[in-house]
């Protein structure tokens, strides 16, 4: 890719525009993605992909962390024979954590 690619979307009537292919494939956009505006002194604006946070991981956590305040009692060390057995049944398994989603995962 060029170090500048320029590229152009029209506003509708309401104000809003199609994200170019391009720039959704350049910033690994998917349906429902947030967007995130930076606007320079100069009047530049960037356009980035927001880094929210997932609502569902979110309450999973909280939920954890009220469960560990309240029964600390029922925390565990992980015993070496399953971490041995965790290694063994991924070891060697890559995953892309950046590769899009197939049509059957959405």
């Amino acid at each position: 890719m060029p170090a500048t690619l320029e590229i152009e979307s029209t506003l509708t009537d309401r104000y809003q525009t199609t994200v170019p292919e391009t720039v959704r494939r350049t910033l690994k956009l998917g349906k429902r993605d947030k967007l995130h505006y930076t606007i320079r002194a100069n009047g530049e604006v960037v356009l980035t992909r927001a880094q929210g946070d997932d609502p569902v991981l979110g309450a999973f956590l909280g939920f954890l962390a009220t469960d560990i305040t309240r029964h600390p009692e029922r925390l565990q060390a992980i015993d070496a024979s399953l971490v041995e057995r965790i290694q063994s049944l991924t070891g060697g398994v890559e995953i892309d954590l950046d590769a899009p989603l197939s049509a059957d995962d959405e």
